[in-house]
């Protein structure tokens, strides 16, 4: 988290199982000049328990922003991303999905389930660094997100 002020933490909400790839992100996002809480969680059923606010999640803060790997253990990314774009209660959150994968029918069932946007993960660790950089200075400080 970033430096403390009156407003409130942006809540960047990442789903993502691999345990190096979540390191690397928060490392990424150290150093930031966006005031955020990173929440993680390691699987597509946690995930929706976390969205929902359901079983141990119930105090849940709602996320401004969903970072969404696809090969999740439990549920997969795509039936998480599929479950928050056809929930009214969630559909408006922004939904990053940030895989390793580059194959065509992922990116366009991503598209067709209303990611808000699909970037493949470099395994080049300044590419990485670069890419969170992107995501965290457009979404997090030039987008108007939606409100709770």
């Amino acid at each position: 988290m970033t430096v403390e002020t009156d407003e409130q933490p942006k809540i960047i909400f990442l789903v993502e199982d691999n345990k190096a790839d979540i390191r690397l992100i928060e490392e990424a996002l150290k150093n930031s000049s966006i005031f955020y809480k990173l929440v993680t969680v390691r699987n597509g059923v946690d995930a929706m328990f976390y969205l929902r606010r359901e079983e141990s999640y119930a105090d849940a803060l709602r996320p401004d922003l969903v970072i969404l790997d696809l090969n999740l253990p439990k549920k997969d990314g795509r039936e998480v991303l599929e479950e928050i774009k056809t929930d009214p209660q969630l559909k408006r959150i922004p939904v990053i999905i940030l895989t390793t994968s580059s194959n065509e029918d992922d990116i366009h069932q991503s598209y067709e389930l209303n990611a808000n946007c699909y970037i493949t993960k470099s395994r080049n660790l300044s590419q990485l660094f670069a890419i969170v950089k992107r995501i965290e200075e457009f979404w997090l400080a030039t987008v108007t997100l939606p409100s709770k």
